[in-house]
């Protein structure tokens, strides 16, 4: 079975072609301003490596920075407006109170408190509000607003007032898109709900990108079905992807670390991926990238949801050097590496020409660095080998030497030693490890919700079947699903014997069927 992986980077947008457990072939090409278009370039690029057999594989997967990059760069984002399910509590804060000024500016399309919601331990605050949520409707109709966010007090526990809301919403505000807080995030009002907007302000890109994503693949005669890489290392269809794009946010990175277990056959260690603008540092668990259990910021957004635990730093092929003194990052010169670096005919010192200079890498033009000192090139890579080194040791942990597997385009920066590291491992297809890990992506099913009333075998088998029915339903074979996360946490303080169950099922992507 071949698959066809792209990831689009800051700098570069790679495509690769996967065959059962090894790489027919693999491209890197420059990541266009639109995103699409290199898409689109590195495809054609693939095809002409490979030929035509490529345009038969049975999937293609795309990992995109595209739905993050809206947020931190504070564009293309729709107007939300925030319903929240609460009062009379949570009045003092009301949805958008903690974002950053300019991310609000845009996103926000204005907030209604309304009665309802539920108690910590599940009875309910007061009955909701239904006429108030009718009114509240109309006036998002007349105000234009298509995207709406949900939240209401302890949702994870009971979603039925998001869910009522939601219908009576659709009912006043016919083609309306609603995101409901409950089916993001886990308890915590402000950081899930700050999650659900995040997530509802984006849904006019998702749906502008996943169908610029297909209209590619048809204009160049692939059939296969589009799946878009989510944050856990896994993947999902387009259609999900179109509901759900917060769930896509740090897809470059897991897919790296994904494809770095692949490639090295390791599933336990840690993964430094050196890209074009950052490096990424993570911690591989049985093949998957270990999930953050705190607060994630993203564009200066506390939310709460499905991240992998990760430290990123400015240290990348593109990274600018600064002199005066002497000092690396965190800027970029990012896509336009080919043009601004000094091995390239540019006048920007990056760490690409340190790379070149010391013999770790091949690029452009080494001779139009000749007269670059080798005791300066040594202490630029001195300052990086320093700050991989002890971001290294701050994703540890144990104190226990680990393996550490080098990927990305910028690999060759990562020093051979490592204090805690008991091997530094450099494999084959390095540079396209993101790609590689898109291909070879299955399709992930999680439940993570309290159950009452249930004994601890009953919640977990109920959690089971909520998780299956959320893989199938992405695209997964039934016959191929496997349990790789299951936990139970019994909650004392709540009443009839609550458990919060967890469990994340796996599977391959389901075969098309014949025509």
């Amino acid at each position: 079975m071949q698959r066809i992986g792209i990831d689009v980077g800051g700098t570069n947008t790679d495509a690769v072609l996967v065959d059962q457990d090894k790489v027919v072939g693999a491209v890197k090409t420059p990541t266009t301003r639109d995103v699409t278009g290199g898409v689109r370039k590195a495809l054609e690029d693939l095809i002409a490596l490979v030929g035509p057999e490529a345009k038969n594989a049975s999937s293609v997967t795309v990992g995109t920075t595209h739905f993050l990059n809206a947020v931190v760069e504070r564009r293309r984002l729709n107007k939300v407006a925030a319903v929240r399910i609460s009062l009379p509590a949570s009045a003092s804060l009301p949805p958008f109170v903690d974002w950053p000024e300019d991310v609000a500016a845009i996103a926000n399309g204005g907030h209604y408190m309304v009665r309802g919601g539920h108690e910590y331990d599940g009875r309910e605050i007061v009955p909701l509000d239904e006429e108030e949520l009718a009114r509240v409707g109309r006036e998002i109709r007349e105000a234009g607003i298509t995207s709406v966010g949900i939240s209401a007090v302890f949702s994870p526990l009971n979603a039925e007032f998001e869910e009522r809301a939601r219908e009576i919403i659709e009912i006043e505000c016919p083609g309306v898109r609603i995101t409901c807080s409950h089916s993001l995030g886990r308890l915590g009002l402000l950081e899930r709900e700050n999650a659900t907007l995040l997530n509802a302000a984006l849904l006019d890109l998702a749906e502008e990108a996943t169908s610029a994503f297909q209209e590619a693949l048809e204009q160049l005669g692939i059939t296969a079905p589009l799946y878009i890489a989510l944050n856990d290392g896994t993947v999902t269809n387009a259609e999900m992807t179109r509901k759900f794009p917060v769930y896509c946010f740090a897809s470059g990175a897991t897919n790296s670390m994904r494809g770095a277990a692949f490639l090295s056959k390791i599933e336990n260690a840690i993964v430094c991926d050196v890209g074009g603008t950052t490096t990424d540092i993570g911690s591989l668990v049985n093949g998957f990238p270990r999930e953050a259990n705190s607060t994630v910021t993203v564009g200066g957004v506390r939310t709460l949801f499905r991240m992998p635990d990760l430290i990123s730093i400015g240290i990348g092929g593109g990274t600018r050097v600064h002199d005066d003194p002497l000092d690396v990052g965190p800027d970029s010169v990012g896509f336009r590496l080919t043009e601004d670096a000094r091995v390239f005919g540019g006048a920007q010192m990056t760490l690409t020409d340190a790379a070149v200079s010391k013999g770790l890498m091949e690029a452009g033009d080494a001779s139009r660095i000749a007269d670059l000192e080798a005791g300066y090139v040594d202490d630029i890579l001195a300052i990086v080998h320093e700050r991989i080194a002890s971001n290294v040791d701050r994703i540890k942990t144990e104190a226990t030497e680990v393996p550490l597997i080098a990927v990305g385009g910028g690999a060759p920066l990562i020093p051979t030693e490592i204090p805690g590291i008991s091997r530094v491992h450099h494999v084959e297809n390095y540079a396209v490890a993101n790609a590689v890990g898109a291909a070879i992506a299955q399709i992930s099913g999680e439940a993570d919700q309290v159950f009452q009333g249930l004994s601890r075998d009953e919640a977990l088998a109920e959690a089971l079947k909520i998780a299956e029915e959320k893989a199938i339903s992405s695209g997964a074979a039934a016959d191929t699903l496997k349990t790789i996360e299951m936990e139970d946490l019994p909650i004392a303080y709540l009443p009839g014997h609550a458990i919060r169950a967890r469990v994340r099922v796996i599977g391959d992507i389901a075969a098309l069927p014949e025509s």
